[in-house]
């Protein structure tokens, strides 16, 4: 059985998307290896074709799907890209018409030319693209690969070849339901973050783990620090303006005029903050920032404001709550994957928005003492009541609705994992029938309503 870590889940990258950015930029850095794996030294590439199909190709300008993998091919990684180095090699890529191959060779490309968007779907998935070396007068390389969420990507070939994905190494707790790992945690009298802390130490030492989750979660709370700096308009020409810094203004004023220390505001203030906190990370997400996936960039503020909660009320948080709360929403996040999908272009936001509030129920309840039967509650409640939502950017930009459905999700997290915690851990829908009822409704929602632009607000909103 293969095991989704926590470290893929939660991955480093740039905005504004998980499976139209991160996963076409790996793509184009996948292609260099895979032309020296093929035997093809950089220097033999004569020219370069790019084909974007389906989601990638209706909404692939709007979420720089086409700059992703010309950067992948420049030799940018999204985990380490300086953005304003990345947007400066691709200025010169535009004007000069020549792409540096790995950062080194260059090789003649002309955007409109040899970068195409098609409207047809590949068989595999909906997000697919195909990147085509050609030498003198021959092609030396071509790849397929589908970018199927949160920046995983995978390779056509091994499709075709009937290849299965590689199973890794044995893991002590394999689990591919919620009901399995509730009965694994009452086997072993672990709670669900020590199951996944077992099954990670399979992979790499304990100390590395939770240093990188650590590390992720430095890059979230930069993230929100940056989006509450910022003020301006956002990108896309949309117009849409930042709201995180000014509504951070008012909070800050309204807490100093009523000498409350931050810990102690209203119900209504701690929603503003919640709210704030989600607003920060996905306005910096729009504007190409460095985020966390998690699970996807369209949702990565849902956990990251979950969590700046949870620290706000608790400002001595230790490092052990933090990571306890990643490896219990990655959980969560890894049987919804393997069950269903993380990717809008092929289930709707449900498997975005829906699937981080679900992660981020369960990883808040889990802090808040609730049993491993509670935490798949708040985590089934947080997942229940986003079925059905569509994936419907409006002009194709990760803003609206989606930076708006990122802060009420946060509180929709919150509240589920409060109202588990009201309960003993029994209830009607389980984790899993939920899971599966996401997979079914992705089935059965129109493609239109799927991250295209075509359906649903992308429509209604009428550009004057």
């Amino acid at each position: 059985m293969s095991f989704i870590s926590v470290l893929d889940l939660f991955k480093i990258g740039l905005g504004p998307s998980s499976s139209h950015t991160t996963g076409p930029m790996l793509a184009g850095l996948t292609f260099l290896s895979a032309l020296t794996q093929a035997g093809h030294a950089r220097e033999q590439v004569r020219r370069l074709e790019i084909r974007l199909y389906g989601s990638l190709s209706a909404t692939g300008i709007g979420h720089a799907t086409d700059r992703a993998v010309v950067a992948g091919l420049c030799g940018f990684d999204p985990a380490t890209a300086d953005p304003d180095q990345m947007q400066a090699t691709l200025d010169t890529v535009r004007q000069d018409g020549g792409l540096p191959l790995g950062g080194v060779h260059a090789v003649p490309f002309e955007w409109s030319r040899d970068l195409r968007l098609l409207p047809v779907s590949l068989p595999y998935h909906p997000n697919a693209l195909r990147i085509t070396a050609y030498g003198e007068g021959a092609v030396l390389l071509e790849k397929t690969y589908y970018s199927t969420g949160g920046g995983f990507i995978t390779d056509a070939d091994s499709l075709h070849d009937g290849a299965q994905e590689d199973d890794g190494p044995d893991i002590p707790y394999p689990f591919a339901s919620a009901r399995e790992l509730l009965a694994l945690c009452e086997l072993h009298d672990l709670d669900i973050a020590g199951i996944m802390m077992a099954n990670e130490n399979a992979l790499r030492p304990e100390a590395e783990t939770r240093a990188a989750l650590l590390a992720r979660w430095q890059v979230m709370q930069a993230c929100v620090a940056r989006g509450l700096r910022k003020d301006g308009i956002l990108p896309g020409g949309l117009e849409v303006p930042r709201r995180a810094p000014g509504l951070y203004r008012k909070l800050l004023a309204s807490e100093a005029g009523s000498g409350q220390d931050g810990r102690h505001a209203t119900l209504f203030g701690e929603m503003d903050w919640v709210n704030l906190y989600a607003l920060a990370v996905n306005e910096e997400n729009a504007s190409g920032g460095r985020v966390v996936t998690a699970p996807t960039n369209g949702a990565s503020g849902i956990i990251p404001a979950v969590l700046h909660f949870h620290v706000r009320h608790h400002p001595d948080c230790p490092p052990d709550d933090i990571v306890r709360f990643l490896l219990t929403a990655g959980a969560v996040g890894s049987l919804c994957k393997r069950n269903a999908s993380i990717s809008g272009a092929e289930v709707g936001c449900q498997g975005e928005v829906g699937v981080a509030c679900a992660m981020a129920s369960a990883g808040l309840a889990a802090l808040m003492g609730g049993t491993p039967q509670q935490v798949e509650n708040a985590a089934e409640i947080g997942l229940e009541h986003n079925l059905g939502l569509t994936c419907d950017p409006v002009g194709g930009l990760v803003q609206v609705p989606c930076i708006e459905r990122n802060a009420i999700a946060s509180v929709k997290a919150i509240n589920a994992a409060r109202m588990a915690l009201h309960g003993d851990g029994r209830h009607l829908i389980s984790l899993d029938q939920a899971i599966r009822t996401l997979r079914d409704t992705g089935r059965d929602m129109l493609t239109k309503y799927k991250e295209t632009s075509e359906g649903g607000l992308a429509v209604s909103y009428v550009e004057c």
